[in-house]
Formats: structure tokens, sequence, C-alpha cells
């Protein structure tokens, strides 16, 4: 079969969820022997490779805002004309709008004979996205049943929603006993997060002098990235200078640059603990899924996908009880042997289900099911 997909902001190694969770599931529907695409806006960067394809007429800053998007396609036949073309010439049979605007759910951009999907991994209830609903897509997929609860609250129907989680774009083992007792002991505390102030760094960094006065007696290594979209001009560049100048106070932290997606998984496993400070929920919790995979425990706050997604693997605390409680939480799981054992022992089989051959698997049976 042949399948597209569409996310104007894709890049190869992007530090981004959509992106990172759409590789997996091409990756997935490859293994079981279909052709799939990506089609994604301008530039081509060297790393791009045959199956991703560029539009010729729509090019994105870097960092793109949505209102960028908007005055781009202020005359969007050129795009959707150009869309079509490609759909026609790769002989698509499944297109799938990875998000209302990004995706160009809105838009619906497909030949009448070709069948439509529409993923939605942010919860949105603007026009777009309730334009991208009004056409009709055969499924519509979200990353979580926190997520669908989440439309279904705010006024959309879900009925017929599907929950299709995100995959691992690889499997690693995780590290042995003795090696996982040394981290328990000694090893890093490791956090990998976008470059976004709603993933809670800064607030955790101002925060652990006063929860930890004599520090956490190991390093704590922190990997910022920014993405090829913010919410608002120069968002990262804030975002990281603010991380940097607290990290600058700090003796046992070091502050890291972005790491291609194939390293994430090795780079967790060398981690005593993860800590997700997010304090606006996750959809889903891609690090959080790559830590658990390999055996790290998990700590953050109990918001959206988190606790379904932790489970027995880690620890988590209330928003309100604040940063402050969460450095106490690291610390306390840390100096408990038994349950720091139990937290790593539960974690691989948290995520052991999300393999990209098993998730495609899930994508095909939610979008060719044939309605009632």
């Amino acid at each position: 079969m042949n399948i597209a997909f569409v996310l104007l902001t894709h890049n190869p190694d992007e530090p981004a969820g959509i992106e990172r969770s759409l590789a997996s599931l091409a990756q997935g529907l490859r293994e079981l022997g279909h052709r799939t695409v990506i089609i994604a806006a301008g530039p081509a960067t060297p790393e791009d490779d045959p199956d991703l394809l560029r539009l010729k007429t729509l090019t994105l800053p870097r960092p793109a805002l949505e209102d960028d998007l908007h005055a781009l396609l202020a005359d969007p036949e050129p795009a959707r004309a150009e869309v079509r073309r490609l759909l026609a010439a790769h002989r698509a049979e499944l297109v799938c709008w990875t998000d209302a605007v990004w995706g160009l759910g809105y838009l619906n951009p497909a030949p009448a004979d070709v069948r439509t999907a529409l993923m939605v991994h942010v919860l949105r209830t603007d026009e777009p996205m309730l334009a991208a609903l009004a056409h009709r897509p055969a499924a519509v997929l979200t990353p979580s049943a926190f997520l669908r609860d989440q439309a279904t609250d705010a006024g959309l129907d879900t009925g017929r929603w599907s929950v299709l989680p995100n995959a691992l774009l690889q499997h690693a083992g995780p590290p042995g006993s003795a090696e996982r007792e040394r981290l328990r002991r000694d090893g890093p505390v490791r956090i990998v997060a976008r470059a976004e102030p709603h993933k809670g760094t800064a607030e955790l960094l101002t925060a652990l002098p006063a929860a930890l006065p004599g520090g956490l007696g190991r390093k704590l290594e922190i990997v910022l990235a920014p993405a090829g979209f913010e919410y608002w001009p120069g968002m990262q560049e804030q975002t990281i200078a603010e991380c940097r100048a607290l990290a600058g106070q700090l003796p046992e932290v070091r502050l890291l640059p972005a790491l291609p997606w194939r390293q994430v998984q090795p780079f967790l496993a060398g981690a005593a603990v993860t800590v997700i400070a997010s304090t606006s929920p996750e959809t889903f919790g891609n690090v959080a899924a790559e830590a658990l995979s390999v055996g790290t425990p998990v700590t953050g706050y109990d918001l959206g996908h988190l606790p379904a997604l932790t489970g027995p693997a880690g620890l988590l605390v209330p928003l309100a009880d604040g940063p402050e409680r969460l450095w106490h939480t690291v610390a306390g799981l840390l100096a408990d042997q038994h349950a720091y054992h139990a937290a790593s022992r539960a974690a691989p089989s948290q995520v052991a289900g999300h393999t990209p051959a098993a998730v495609a698997r899930a994508f095909l049976d939610a979008t060719l099911r044939r309605e009632p």
C-alpha cells in the first residue's frame, strides 16, 4: 500500500514529538512492506532521504510561527495543487494529515478517491481544527486516551476517534542489574527537553538550591533542543539563555546541545533517573517512553498521559506541590534501593508493545476500518 503523511515542519532528527512519532510509524509501515512518504515544507536538508518530499511552493523560516504559516498560505491554491500532484505521482492510497494546521488537515488537499486520516497530537478547538474534522476523515487518531478525553470535555465528538500510541524508533536493552545499581548510587540525573518554557526546566533549576541545599551529590545533565517551530518570536532563545544563566550558578549542572534521535535512548540508559517537569500536560511523553524502555525510572508531575505511561516505573507528584517537592522525590527514590530497582524492573514492560511494527498495524486497523 502507498501511504503519505503531511507534516510541514518535518526534518530528520527534529527535536519534537510529532516528528519523532511520525518517523517511528513510517518505519513500522515499511517493516510491514508498505511504501511510505512524508510531505514537508522546504528548505531541504543534507540529511533528507528519498521518501521525504519537499514542497517547492512552501518554504518555512526556522523557527516558524503558526502566523508565518497562515501568511504563507494566504492563497493556499499553489500548495494545495502541489500536494495533490505529489499524491498522484506517488499513487497514494491513504494520506494522513498529522495536524489540523501543520499537517494541512484544514485544507484537506487530497484527490477525491484517496482515503484520509487526521492525527490530533495537541488539543485545539479552533476554526482550522473544526474545518479538518468537517472534511470527515476516515479516522481520527490521538496518542492517548487522556487527549481523547480532553477533546470530549472540550465539546468535540470523539466517539469514533482511535488511540494510537507513539512508537519507539529503536529497541535497546536496559543496563544490567549491577550497572543499574551503580547508576542509582552515583549516576547522573538526565533530562531531555525541547526548549520550551512549559517543559519546566528553568523552574527546576531555580528550585534546586532551596530544595537540596547540599546539592544532588551527582551530575545533572540537561539536553535542551530548539525545534523548527515556536509559539512566539524568540521563545526558544529566551528559554535556553535563562537555563544557561541558571546552570552557570550550579556546579553540578551541565547544559548539553541537542542529540540525534538514535542517541536519546543510550543517553537516558546512562541516567540514574530522568525528570519530566512539564507544567502543561504531556499528551503522550516520548522522552518518558525512551527512558522507560531502557529501565530508567521516571519522575515528574502527575499530568496528562504521564501517570498511565509511567505506572509503577517511577514516582509522580502533584503539580501544585511544585519543583522543590519534585527534587525531594528524585532524591528519595535514589536513596531507596528497593523502590528504585522495583521501578527500574517495571519500566521496560510499560512500553514493550510500542514497537514501530505494532503501532503500524494499529494505524492500519484504525484507518482502513470500514464504517458500519
